[in-house]
């Protein structure tokens, strides 16, 4: 397994030195748009509707949207200035109970592994943190963005959730069809309860549930006939000419 990310965890005068590894691996279906007529992979074009052209890379701006069709507009500079700094720390900024943390601010999780085996301090850190059943809180900073994680002991190491912020979590309160639940009928819900009595069991065992669409296309697949298919190769526009300019010469053919 291949490392992502390479630096420590940090906390007090403690400095453990570690590596996140990508914890999940999704097995969706990458499928791409093709011609209905020649099965050639379709391709998209940069295009402003405002100047009714294509746009260059290097013509290009980034421009965060506050209202409808309302702009304000980031220079490469400006956005330099505020980008996080480089970092290869987790500074634990807090230790909480498992339970204080809803599921609902989970986003991606990662392994965290020792960079060298039989690292004391990890399963040190690993070990009070099972023990105490505490998870710990940090903060890092990974491909130009700073995250807040949760670290917790998981199976044989420790693995990181980063987590959403506050902000980014909608008001469930704001869906209208919520606001006037009807009244519930006693006998009514004795019944669901009782059907979930009937379901119930003490373990969840996830690997029983399978994604049915995933299986039935690998089944569809394997009947399938293959179609190959050679992608046009940009034509060379002479010296002179810049790649954008190939680009746009083999998207016109």
């Amino acid at each position: 397994m291949r490392a992502i990310w390479s630096g420590s965890i940090a906390f007090g005068l403690v400095n453990i030195p570690v590596k996140l590894y990508s914890a999940v691996s999704h097995q969706s279906m990458g499928f791409r748009l093709l011609c209905k007529k020649c099965h050639t992979p379709v391709k998209y074009k940069r295009h402003c509707p405002g100047c009714e052209e294509d746009v260059a890379w290097d013509d290009t701006v980034k421009g965060l949207e506050i209202a409808k069709g309302e702009f304000l507009v980031f220079t490469k500079e400006e956005l330099e200035k505020i980008k996080p700094e480089k970092s290869d720390q987790i500074e634990i900024e807090e230790f909480v109970d498992l339970k204080e943390i809803d599921p609902i601010y989970y986003n991606k999780p990662y392994f965290i592994a020792p960079a060298k085996a039989k690292e004391k301090a990890y399963f040190l850190f690993k070990e009070v943190l099972k023990t105490s059943d505490k998870v710990a809180i940090g903060r890092f900073v990974m491909r130009e963005k700073e995250y807040i994680s949760a670290i917790r002991d998981f199976d044989n190491g420790l693995i990181l959730s980063t987590l959403n912020y506050k902000y980014e979590v909608r008001d469930v309160n704001d869906i209208k069809q919520l606001e006037e639940p009807p009244r519930l009928n006693k006998k009514e819900l004795e019944l669901a309860i009782s059907l979930v009595n009937q379901l119930y069991e003490e373990e969840f065992h996830v690997e029983k549930f399978k994604d049915t669409f995933a299986e039935q296309l690998k089944k569809m697949m394997e009947k399938k006939e293959k179609t190959y298919i050679e992608e046009p190769k940009a034509e060379s526009t002479g010296k002179g000419k810049s790649l954008m300019d190939a680009l746009k010469a083999s998207l016109e053919q």
